[in-house]
This record gives C-alpha cells, structure tokens and sequence, in this order.
C-alpha cells in the first residue's frame, strides 16, 4: 500500500504531525491504533498536564484546534515563582515582556481529544495498526501490511519502534530520578502563578489549574530520587496522601496552605535522550527524537516545534522533490539543531547546578537568582526566549 506520507504515532506530536502536514496540501495516512478520548468529567481532571508556550499555542490555532479546546479547562500563567535551595528567587510575570500569558497549563487528553477530532474532520486515513518492521524503504505493520511512502515520520513515542527498527542513532541517560505527578486541593488562591523549587536531592513544581467545586486547584510535578518516589508510591492511599501533604508543606514552605490530594499518584522515569533525527525516508519528531528533564515544562513545546520545522520544510520544498528527498529532511534536521540543544544543555545544566554539593556552589547559585531578579531586561529576554520554544 503506498502513501505519499505516512505519520506514525497518534499521541500529541502525532496527530499534530498529520494534521500540520495535511494543511501544507500534503496527502497524509496516520498508522496508530485507534484510540477515542472522551470529554471529561466536570471536575476530574487528566493527570498528565503541560505548560503550553506562546508559540506553541500559536501553532495549535493555526492547526485550528486552540478555540476547540474548553476554556474553562485552561489556566492560564500569568506569573512564576522560582525558589532555589537558599535565598535566592526569581519572580517572572508575563506584563514584564507584554505578554498574555507566560503559558497555559492544558490538560494532556483534552489536547489529544481535539487534535484526533480535528484528524477525522479533515478526512486523513487513519491505518488502525502499528509499526513492527523496517527494511527497504517499507514498514511492516503487526497486521501483516507493507507500507511504503515518500516519507515516514516517527512521533511514536519514546520507544520509537519506528526509530528502532530503522537502526537510526539513539543516545540516552537516565537520571536515576522519578516524575512524580497528582492534583491537589489548595487551601490558598494560586493567582495564575506557577511555583518551582529547586531543593538540591528534588525539584518540585506546583502548576495552577482551573479551579473546582473544592477551591483551588494545582498540579504537582516532582522530580525525585527512584528509591524515594519508589518509597511513597509503594504506600497504602491513606499514608500515601498523608505523607504527600506532609511533605508538600515543608517543601513548598506553606506557599498555599494545606494541599489535599484529589487524584491518583503517578510516576514516570526520567532520561536525557537524544536521536538522530532523519535518515533516508524517515523524520524523527517530539519524544522519539529527543527527552530532555521536565524541570522546564518544555518537553511538549519542543516537540511541537518539530511539527511545525517538518512541515514548513516538507511544505515549501521544490516541486522536484519528493517529501522525504535528503535535503528536504536536512533542512528539517538544521532547523531544530539549536533549539533541542539550547534546550537540552539549559536543563540538564541546571539539574546538574542545583544537584551539585559544596557551600562555594550552593552560595553561587542563589546569588545569581538574586542577580536576575533584580534585572527587568534579563527577566524579559528569559520570558521572551521561553515563549520560543
């Protein structure tokens, strides 16, 4: 069965892959098992929330999918607290760089919801089987099917068994850290603001949500040792919750009061991976391509950037190429070359800061969070190059 492009992977960077490259008149095919997100209930919330970037925002309006989103399910950022293990802080709001918003924390599956609803509007075929196989320039599916096209374009995940299968470079590191991620009632009003803080063995991240029926609502991320989030997810739910809010009021030093857990406990490892990109026929784009540590919140923004850098130059190559020609795909591959590894050094630089022991350091680190604090140019050209990505 032959395609001009075949997007392989229905998460996120997926569909909006298919989606991006179908609204660059390119003839698209979806291969992904099928998968159907039913609105939420009111006051459940998905557990896996993102910080959606200006830009990132920007590209899903153009994909027309932004205004389908509920927005009373979004909050969004107007301002960031960022604590580090000492004195030192820095306090971003989003009118020091004339911006709505510094981002907008969206739940994962209303994301996917909208986007796979969009995907069917816009009529692409959608192929309810996976990839097993690569050899010749074709796919082999688990049902049996051989599938060939100008271009392949990996958004499989992690795993990427696209990636795997096509033998293409893959480098990564665990960190030896678990994402810890739930919901929690506040006692106090975030007022837009997310919250971070850097404590040397953790960093932890409140993230405002819409409220509910209860008050004020954050989601918490937090990234910590295996052995310790091992420890509290291996607790029975009423110790589990007990000692969460426990350890959320020293952490976050009361910043909103108590904090009730109102969801699950869910954890994920973390890793530092980076593949090579494109090969012959086949581009890489969002976790198949590149994982990077969540202390920034820019993992989905990253690869959203990789939709929209493979579709401008997919869509605007010569009418004498074809969609996976070597160029085509080197200039893919030149324009997301800075920002993952921009992306990549700025956060593993600052695990490894603030992970790192010794007065010299720990003194060093907070001034310079004083230093910038007290700077509005420096302030707005973080918030300015954030919004980029």
């Amino acid at each position: 069965m032959n395609h001009s492009i075949i997007v392989c992977g229905a998460g996120i960077v997926g569909l909006a892959s298919a989606l991006a490259l179908a609204r660059r008149g390119q003839r698209v095919a979806l291969l992904a098992p099928r998968t159907e997100v039913p609105p939420a209930a009111a006051d459940a919330y998905h557990p896996r929330v993102y910080a959606i970037s200006p830009a990132s925002r920007r590209l899903l309006g153009e994909l027309g999918v932004w205004d389908a989103l509920p927005a009373g399910r979004i909050a969004p950022v107007q301002a960031m607290e960022i604590h580090g293990d000492g004195a030192g802080r820095v306090t971003l709001h989003a009118w020091q760089a004339a911006q709505e918003a510094l981002a907008w924390i969206v739940e994962s599956g209303e994301i996917e919801r909208v986007l796979a609803q969009a995907v069917r509007m816009f009529g692409l075929p959608w192929l309810d089987d996976r990839c097993t196989g690569w050899r010749d320039g074709e796919i082999q599916t688990e049902g049996g099917e051989r599938l060939r096209a100008e271009l392949f374009v990996g958004a499989d995940g992690a795993a990427s068994p696209l990636r795997q299968a096509a033998g293409m470079r893959h480098q990564a590191r665990p960190y030896g850290d678990t994402g810890l991620v739930a919901h929690f009632d506040a006692e106090l009003p975030h007022q837009g603001t997310a919250f971070q803080w850097f404590r040397g063995d953790s960093v932890l991240a409140l993230l405002p949500l819409p409220d509910t029926a209860a008050g004020p609502q954050v989601s918490m991320v937090w990234s910590m040792h295996a052995e310790a989030a091992r420890a509290l997810q291996d607790l029975p739910a009423p110790q589990q919750a007990e000692q969460l809010q426990r350890l959320l009021a020293e952490a976050s030093h009361g910043r909103l009061g108590a904090l009730r857990l109102r969801s699950a406990l869910h954890g994920f490892p973390l890793t530092l991976e980076h593949a090579q990109m494109a090969g012959p026929g086949i581009a890489l784009a969002g976790d198949a391509a590149h994982r990077v540590h969540p202390l920034a919140g820019q993992g989905l923004n990253l690869g959203l950037g990789d939709v929209e850098a493979l579709a401008h130059a997919v869509g605007t190559r010569e009418a004498f190429r074809s969609a996976g020609d070597a160029r085509v795909l080197q200039r893919y591959q030149r324009a997301r070359a800075e920002p993952v590894l921009a992306m990549r050094l700025a956060t593993d630089g600052l695990h490894r800061l603030f992970g790192a022991r010794g007065a010299p350091l720990a003194w060093l680190r907070n001034a310079g969070m004083q230093w910038v604090d007290a700077l509005p140019f420096v302030k707005r050209q973080l918030i300015e190059g954030a919004s980029r990505n």
